[in-house]
């Protein structure tokens, strides 16, 4: 790969989502897209539309090397207010984006009526076009982070285009793994020493233990994720490991998220 491989953020921005009227269905699908290229999300953040929060956490996240997305809050109306914010977090003006009118006009004809609707290629300075194949109206992006319509049937394309037309140096989905067992009959406390010691011996590797609170009967799931090779060589040895504190351990069958 020609640079180094950073990780990746999501921002969703928008009421309806923070008051259950509609269910974010971005973070899930944003996980499948980067797992299917060998890439992360490193963390997701659910915004109402208070411009003051939406400003904020933009002046967090431009500070940081994340590369972002962000879905919400770009449309034209009064509620739609994540282009003024990445504007106010970047200390930029915001100006109609010449070949972004150059689409609107293509799109509703020249002069564009209602004039209102120029409002949607109003960015921040300095700003690149993404393109949407749903209705030509573009998304925009600016300090590695990337701004989208909330609609999903646009978003998720528009996501996958930036993935594969900025990122592909990045791609190898042959780059992590994850296996897991599960350990029958353990709590959390039984093998708390076993794991610490597992831990420091394999710090490349990331450890996680998800007990099972849906049964009567107690067991843990246990996965390891890192480079292929690596997973491979250390899930044997987790295995003996729990044999040898007396439990029994079957193989968990993953599967990537939609």
């Amino acid at each position: 790969m020609s640079e180094a491989v950073r990780g990746f953020g999501l921002i969703v921005i928008g009421d309806e989502i923070l008051s259950g009227k509609r269910r974010d269905g971005h973070f899930p699908h944003l996980c499948g897209l980067l797992a299917e290229r060998g890439l992360e999300l490193e963390w997701v953040r659910f915004l109402n539309d208070d411009p003051r929060r939406i400003e904020r956490t933009l002046t967090e996240t431009f500070a940081d090397d994340t590369v972002v997305f962000s879905c919400g809050g770009i449309g034209a109306t009064p509620d739609d207010r994540t282009r003024q914010c990445a504007a106010a977090a970047l200390g930029r003006p915001l100006v109609f984006h010449p070949e972004g009118l150059a689409m609107l006009e293509a799109r509703f004809g020249r002069p564009i009526e209602p004039a209102t609707r120029k409002h949607l290629v109003e960015f921040p300075e300095g700003a690149s076009l993404i393109p949407n194949p749903v209705n030509q109206v573009p998304g925009f992006s600016v300090a590695q982070h990337y701004f989208l319509p909330g609609f999903p049937n646009m978003a998720w394309p528009m996501m996958a285009w930036v993935l594969d037309h900025h990122y592909a140096a990045w791609q190898d989905p042959d780059r992590l793994t994850e296996q897991a067992i599960t350990v029958e009959g353990a709590r959390e406390s039984d093998v708390i020493p076993l794991l610490q010691r597992f831990e420091a011996a394999h710090p490349e590797l990331r450890l996680s233990c998800l007990p099972n609170t849906r049964s009567k009967t107690f067991s843990l799931e246990l996965g390891l994720r890192g480079a292929p090779a690596l997973v491979a060589a250390a899930m044997p040895l987790l295995c003996d490991e729990i044999a040898t504190l007396g439990f029994v351990w079957r193989p968990v069958e993953l599967q990537r998220p939609d």
